[in-house]
């Protein structure tokens, strides 16, 4: 009934109201038991005390009034009359003023509880940036250890981890490649216990879960270690599984001076591994001969990699078949090399690298003077950080120009990741996070990329771009001057009681987290509110200063005080600062996996100037 109702609801709170209102500790309720439950989860002292604020001394919020509070107190200017309209015909469950075009305060409240004035800035949603710029000018999604569930010593590959990780919107995933049996590329963690993938069966999951969410690039970056034998093998799965999905080309087939846009490159699959000379070699090639076109055996192909096990040997048998036509087409276009790095590179893996070449980083130096547009370094997070302590001015030029890889030390066994921060504040495009591994750092990535309508592509700051701005993460301007922002947590409806708990309370908290560049990280909580999860309230402002909003991000995490040392967690949500709403606010709160905990939420007010 209550459902019907359109109330929140969560099993366990209301199981502790019934029994509040089950006098005769039968199972049963009358309508006026039904009718406390009801006004316990609708009429919320807190929206009350605004409601009527708002109505004064009439009995219903005429329209005209919502309007008005949702341009003065939500700042949601842009607002209509119609679309005020709209929300009232949405929210109120009265009939009588839903046809005199008014809110009562169930309306009202269902309204301030919706996703339509969640903290989530609306608009954001949606894709709403600027897609044309260098693919350098962009932060992007990206995995580390993609094909792993659990540690990176024993624990489990899985296809259903790169599903996972493409349907998070994630734009950049890793293929750790070595030789199998039988001629077959294997995906694992070398050097370890972990299980093993075929590869063909990852690309053909990535095939299918590519662009599901996000229609802009995808980025394979391969660790490759396979022979070049097997290097031809996963050359040839690539071209026949993602066929014209995959880049083989520049874009209008001809050389440039700067990497192409998201835009560009809408469905696109591109390859980051090493490669055998310049990009303009591989142009020249392509031009002289197009053989080698495998489309017309993808279908034979995903039958192979519909099972992961062994295939059958008529299947095998027609697989080998086509195998060794591409081969002997390939094989016409293959020269002789000597050097060291062709010796170990075969020429079909290596064209198909075309704006992502891996290269190593020697210096910032070095990089001016050698690095090509389409190369990208990948380094290491106690390296990187090194480079940000000592050369923060020297890595933001160094990311306008190429896109830059940061990946976890190998010390981490357990698959921990590093806060992600510090490089997103100097430009670094691609902050690789295990995510299988929940916690504050999988919060920022998940909260950051929920900006842009989650696509995985987050256009960087200005000053991030724009060598003239000449902006440095760790001395910022005295002219900067910093915004004021005030978040009073008001209160909480519906949270996750404490698991000690034998019935729905909490000694409940909540911090607000600033995360951002050196100046603007910062952290404050309110007092703790006793025995109570159901609708716990505090009243109380925090207020920081943030000195460069671009690049803040702002945690709420709900904790249980278990002792004056120890809290345990109950749930959190983190987005942008430029994504956050103004005035009366719901946040929804999330679990450690960033799954919703809805009804679960917090009530608070917002304000920056």
């Amino acid at each position: 009934m209550l459902g019907t109702l359109k109330v929140p609801l969560a099993i366990i709170h209301l199981k502790c109201l019934f029994k509040a209102e089950d006098h005769n500790k039968d199972g049963l309720i009358d309508l006026e038991g039904f009718k406390s439950i009801y006004k316990a989860l609708i009429q919320r002292k807190e929206l009350a005390d605004v409601y009527k604020g708002l109505v004064g001394g009439y009995k219903a919020l005429s329209a005209a009034q919502f309007l008005n509070f949702i341009r003065k107190d939500l700042s949601e200017f842009s607002v209509t009359p119609e679309a005020a309209l709209d929300l009232i015909a949405k929210y109120e469950p009265v009939s009588k003023a839903k046809k005199d075009q008014c809110m009562t305060f169930e309306g009202f409240a269902r309204f301030m509880n919706s996703p339509d004035n969640y903290v989530f800035v609306k608009d954001r949603v949606t894709v709403y940036q600027d897609m044309t710029q260098p693919l350098c000018d962009y932060f992007i999604s990206t995995s580390h250890n993609t094909y792993l569930i659990s540690d990176q010593l024993v624990g489990k590959s899985h296809l259903w981890a790169y599903q996972s990780a493409l349907m998070k919107g994630c734009r950049c995933v890793e293929i750790d490649c070595w030789d199998g049996p039988d001629g077959e590329p294997m995906v694992y963690h070398g050097h370890t216990l972990t299980s093993k993938l075929l590869f063909k069966t990852v690309i053909y999951v990535i095939d299918k879960c590519a662009f599901l969410v996000s229609p802009y690039p995808l980025i394979l970056s391969l660790e490759n270690h396979c022979s070049p034998k097997q290097q031809e093998a996963m050359a040839f799965y690539l071209k026949s599984i993602l066929g014209d999905k995959l880049l083989t080309m520049p874009v209008g087939n001809s050389f440039s001076s700067q990497l192409p846009s998201p835009e560009d490159l809408k469905f696109k699959i591109l390859i980051k591994n090493k490669k055998i000379g310049e990009l303009e070699g591989t142009i020249l090639s392509y031009g002289m001969n197009k053989s080698g076109q495998t489309g017309d055996c993808i279908e034979d192909i995903e039958d192979i990699c519909a099972n992961e096990e062994t295939p059958s040997n008529s299947a095998k048998k027609l697989f080998t078949f086509k195998f060794n036509i591409f081969k002997r087409k390939e094989e016409s276009k293959s020269k002789k090399v000597q050097n060291t790095e062709k010796e170990t590179l075969a020429p079909e893996l290596s064209d198909l690298v075309i704006y992502t070449k891996s290269v190593a980083f020697r210096s910032f130096q070095h990089s001016t003077r050698n690095q090509k547009f389409y190369e990208l370094n990948s380094i290491s997070e106690g390296v990187c950080e090194k480079l940000v302590k000592e050369s923060a001015p020297e890595c933001i030029s160094h990311n306008m120009k190429f896109i830059t890889r940061i990946y976890p030390k190998s010390t981490r066994a357990s698959s921990s990741n590093f806060n992600p921060q510090m490089f997103w504040n100097v430009g670094c495009q691609m902050v690789a996070l295990n995510f299988q591994t929940p916690g504050i750092p999988m919060d920022l990535l998940v909260g950051k990329f929920n900006d842009n309508g989650g696509c995985g592509y987050i256009l960087k700051p200005e000053f991030l771009r724009n060598p003239k701005l000449m902006f440095n993460t760790y001395n910022l301007p005295r002219s900067i001057k910093p915004i004021t922002l005030s978040i009073k947590i008001i209160s909480g409806f519906l949270l996750p009681p404490c698991s000690l708990s034998v019935s729905n309370t909490a000694d409940s908290l909540v911090s607000v987290e600033i995360f951002g560049v050196p100046a603007d990280q910062s952290k404050k909580q309110t007092q703790v509110t006793k025995n109570n999860a159901f609708n716990p309230r505090w009243n109380q402002p925090l207020t920081f200063h943030v000195h460069v909003p671009e690049l803040a991000m702002i945690r709420f995490c709900v904790e249980d005080q278990l002792s004056l040392v120890s809290n345990e967690f109950l749930g959190q949500y983190t987005l942008p600062l430029t994504c956050m709403s103004k005035g009366f606010r719901h946040v929804p709160l999330l679990n450690k996996h960033g799954q919703t905990l809805v009804p679960a939420s917090l009530f608070v007010h917002v304000w920056y100037h």
